[in-house]
């Protein structure tokens, strides 16, 4: 039944997915209300909530013009489950707007395969990651996929390897000019943020950590999976899927040494973890399968936000 609703896009897909969003993002604010009293966090909420909504269609436009997926809207719902393992991302401004960044990033990336215009998809690649670096520092890993994408088609021009030197420059005097503007101690900021922190002992109460056991077990189950049928098929997505896997390996390291560690930081894996589920219901074709694959993940990622509320 659920392969059947999503199988093809259609108004109905995308109703259902923003509707649900709305749902479960209320359902999570209204656990406490003191945020109504101010007209800054209600702003804040509410931009949380568009970054959110943008995330979601930026995910869905990378799968389709990519031809990552066909037409259906696997890879959307897919990423609203996976969002619903850490519930406390709607309360996290910071990670939500760099993962954002991080998506635009990425739709430059693979895009590169085109070789249109690939000085310009590197440069802006690269200026997406350093300014998301601002809103999470250690998402300035990204930039190594930047490289990899440009092992992978434009490594003989010497000028695509220096074009994200030039965007770093061209983030650095944003940065400054506003930090002049606003009185931001620039060294202090980023001192209090270029920091190492490998100590996973964060949790809160049980139900994170079991959130996480199960995240990592749906993460075993989609990646090795990928991973071992990723020859089978076809020849002009095999680059695109590469840079996938390698986005959610790099996300997984920047969650691994980020300080002020929590759930929220594997926000920047369920991206490239819904593409390759959305990828692994398309090739397997046993219907009574991939129905199962969907009711597991809908009861794990409901209880698992329920349980956080």
């Amino acid at each position: 039944m659920i392969t059947s609703v999503f199988k093809k896009s259609t108004p109905l897909n995308y109703s259902l997915v923003v509707i649900l969003i709305l749902v479960f993002f209320f359902m999570f604010q209204i656990r406490e209300t003191t945020w109504i009293n101010s007209y800054f966090t209600i702003f804040q909420k509410i931009s949380l909530l568009c970054f959110i909504f943008a995330s979601f269609f930026m995910v869905n436009f990378i799968v389709k013009k990519n031809g990552l997926s066909k037409d259906n809207g696997y890879a959307i719902f897919f990423y609203l489950l996976f969002l619903l393992f850490f519930p406390t991302v709607f309360n996290n401004p910071n990670v939500v707007y760099a993962n954002f960044f991080i998506l635009l990033a990425l739709r430059r990336l693979i895009s590169l395969q085109s070789l249109k215009a690939s000085k310009e998809k590197i440069f802006d690649a690269s200026f997406w990651i350093f300014v998301a670096s601002l809103f999470q520092f250690w998402s300035v890993l990204f930039l190594i996929l930047v490289f990899i994408s440009i092992i992978f088609h434009v490594s003989r021009d010497y000028r695509n390897w220096v074009l994200p030197f030039i965007a770093l420059l061209a983030v650095s005097i944003i940065f400054f000019m506003i930090s002049l503007m606003f009185n931001i101690d620039a060294a202090k900021f980023f001192q209090e943020r270029a920091v190492i922190d490998f100590r996973i002992d964060y949790f809160k109460d049980n139900y994170e950590n079991g959130a996480l056991s199960i995240y990592a077990a749906v993460v075993v189950f989609f990646v090795f999976s990928m991973l071992t049928t990723l020859s089978n098929r076809p020849q002009i997505v095999h680059t695109s899927y590469k840079k996938v896997v390698a986005c959610f390996f790099i996300a997984v390291l920047v969650y691994i040494i980020s300080p002020d560690k929590s759930n929220d930081l594997l926000l920047f894996s369920i991206a490239p973890l819904a593409m390759m589920a959305a990828s692994h219901v398309e090739y397997m074709q046993q219907k009574l399968n991939n129905e199962i694959v969907f009711y597991v993940l809908i009861l794990c990622s409901l209880f698992t936000f329920f349980s956080q509320l």
